[in-house]
């Protein structure tokens, strides 16, 4: 978000955004107090956006408990369905997914964090689940830091230094210096690896996705259980197909201006 509101800027419609966004995996259902220290809102501003959103039908009430409810989904659909998601990027999610057995995504950068815009999971189980719509820290993930080794040194510089990390494993990289030397590693070799850093148990291989003339819009990874791999090997086998498959991917996202455009903003 820009620092630099416009005067139109509606903050009621920010505010009532904020609470759907407060729901997740580790708050399915929250009280009121809930959602207004999550959000940083005040209960009664809470309270009107609950109360709104209830009457809209995205948000539900179960005794003292707030949820979201299923209409939210429609919320996503004009976004792939105007754009083609599941025609343009979604094909080559599949090819990887199935040549490497991995999961395999494509995420844009949101701010501090990495958006998952599609994503094709494995046949196997994993520990970490995601799904378009998904977000996680992006200095903590492959997906994040091979899109910032796409940008500028001092973009690198300011984005370590604005979004501080916080370990979500004991190998979790933090340390602003440590962060940027793996991600300039990144910018040189094309790729970034995330082991155990993310969560224990898995490892993941990413690389950015470059359009010419449009710069970059996103990164494609392949996400493995860390105890089914050695790292060089995996990255070994890993980068070549990859880079094949971002390849072809840059390919139908340069037939598709308008997802291009939408992915640049």
């Amino acid at each position: 978000m820009s620092d630099q509101r416009s005067s139109e800027y509606l903050s009621t419609l920010e505010k009532g955004l904020r609470v759907l966004k407060s729901f997740s995996r580790e708050n399915p259902r929250m009280t009121l107090t809930e959602v207004a220290r999550v959000t940083e809102l005040s209960p009664a501003v809470a309270r009107r956006c609950l109360i709104t959103l209830c009457e809209l039908g995205y948000v539900g009430k179960e005794d003292n408990l707030f949820l979201l409810r299923p209409s939210v989904l429609e919320l996503s659909t004009p976004f792939i369905d105007s754009f083609n998601i599941d025609n343009i990027i979604r094909p080559s999610l599949l090819s990887l997914r199935d040549q490497t057995g991995d999961s395999a995504s494509f995420a844009v950068l949101a701010g501090s964090d990495v958006l998952y815009v599609n994503h094709v999971s494995t046949h196997r189980a994993i520990r970490l689940q995601a799904s378009s719509g998904t977000r996680f820290p992006a200095l903590a993930t492959s997906l994040g830091r091979a899109i910032l080794s796409a940008l500028s040194e001092g973009e690198i510089d300011a984005f370590v230094f604005r979004y501080p990390l916080t370990a979500r494993t004991r190998l979790t990289i933090t340390d602003p210096v440590a962060l940027k030397r793996v991600i300039m590693q990144a910018k040189t070799q094309g790729f970034a690896v995330v082991s155990d850093e993310l969560d224990y148990g898995v490892t993941s291989i990413a690389c950015p996705v470059v359009i010419p003339g449009h710069g970059i819009v996103g990164a494609l990874n392949s996400s493995s259980s860390t105890n089914l791999v050695e790292i060089d090997r995996f990255t070994e086998s890993q980068a070549p197909l990859l880079f094949s498959i971002r390849d072809h991917l840059v390919e139908e996202l340069s037939n598709a201006p308008e997802l291009v455009r939408a992915l640049s903003l």
